[in-house]
């Protein structure tokens, strides 16, 4: 049983979910990651599908996102969904495709998003300390179990903090790029 490497696993998995929540934070740019994850009823409701399934999805300039179904029959569920999204963005029809207009965010979006980024990453951080927290235990009840050495659980217990330090630097590294990208103007 490998602790280390587990939590390692845990951990990176964690950080691998914040960058895709971030993803859908919305900055001033437009992005294909900003809509490809949305949730689209289909077919009368028929399917549940994720946007990048049902259409190509291509940036159009800095400002503007085009979408153009494998099937022009879903438009109008695509539109539905994208201003059922909590984005805030209006689709427009042209034809067989969708154009939404990514508007430059004010001064107070730019800091609710910011908000939205540090809940986002607490919450992450929440997490990896709580798989450390975990590691701990499990190694704390082998050591009980004399399972191993006393050494063997020093060891493992500052390879775990030493993992858990970098996990979080790491964290921190995404949140002040994300932030970043979030004031550009």
């Amino acid at each position: 049983m490998d602790i280390v490497s587990t939590f390692n696993q845990q951990a990176a998995k964690t950080i691998l979910s914040l960058k895709e929540d971030l993803k859908s934070i919305r900055t001033g740019r437009a992005s294909p990651s900003l809509v490809e994850n949305l949730s689209v009823d289909t077919y009368g409701g028929q399917s549940k599908l994720r946007l990048l399934e049902l259409a190509t999805i291509l940036t159009e300039g800095a400002s503007s996102i085009s979408i153009t179904p494998y099937d022009p029959s879903v438009i109008q569920d695509i539109e539905k969904a994208i201003l059922k999204s909590p984005l805030g963005l209006t689709p427009s029809s042209q034809g067989t495709r969708i154009v939404i207009r990514i508007p430059s965010l004010n001064t107070e979006q730019r800091e609710k998003y910011i908000k939205v980024v540090g809940e986002k990453v607490e919450e992450k951080k929440v997490t990896v300390r709580n798989h450390r927290d975990d590691s701990r235990r499990i190694i704390k009840t082998a050591f009980e179990k004399k399972e191993m050495s006393e050494d063997e659980r020093y060891r493992l217990e500052k390879e775990i903090d030493a993992q858990s330090t970098k996990f979080m630097e790491e964290i921190n590294v995404i949140r002040e790029s994300k932030e970043k990208e979030i004031m550009e103007v």
